[in-house]
């Protein structure tokens, strides 16, 4: 069965998230701060009316901070009813992958974010990391924010 993914690159590495639970791809817009938040949630914005959390990607996978610029796209994301923005340094393609075609990652240097990917998924030369939508969103904290 094949898979259809939206990828996006972070910290110059290339990521993919199932497309059936992309809701929309946004241009930045500034986020309002807010207190006693996880330091992965960035803020919320306006999105129709509804408070949106916005999350620095970059931050929930261990990585520094993105510095945020109009040119940084927000990926707004649906899993299981809960919506949020992933802030994400670019948005590259919809590609088609196999779904048997996923790979375990191994070794210390994944370990850190590997709770957060289904996989790694072969693409040309090179490799593209799955994310894993309920682990990414699965905080109890960032209930709060929304």
């Amino acid at each position: 069965m094949r898979r259809e993914l939206i990828t996006f690159e972070l910290s110059g590495q290339l990521f993919g998230i199932d497309i059936m639970a992309i809701r929309e791809i946004r241009a930045w817009s500034p986020v309002t701060v807010l207190p006693r938040v996880p330091d992965h949630v960035a803020g919320v914005v306006n999105l129709r009316g509804a408070v949106l959390p916005v999350i620095d990607l970059s931050v929930r996978l261990g990585w520094p901070a993105t510095e945020a610029t109009p040119r940084n796209p927000i990926i707004v994301v649906e899993h299981e009813g809960q919506s949020r923005g992933l802030i994400v340094h670019g948005v590259n393609d919809i590609v088609s992958i196999e779904a048997d075609s996923l790979q375990q990652p191994d070794g210390a240097a994944q370990a850190r974010i590997t709770g957060f990917l289904e996989g790694l998924a072969p693409l040309d030369d090179n490799m593209v990391m799955v994310l894993d939508l309920a682990e990414l969103m699965a905080d109890e904290e960032l209930e709060l924010a929304a």
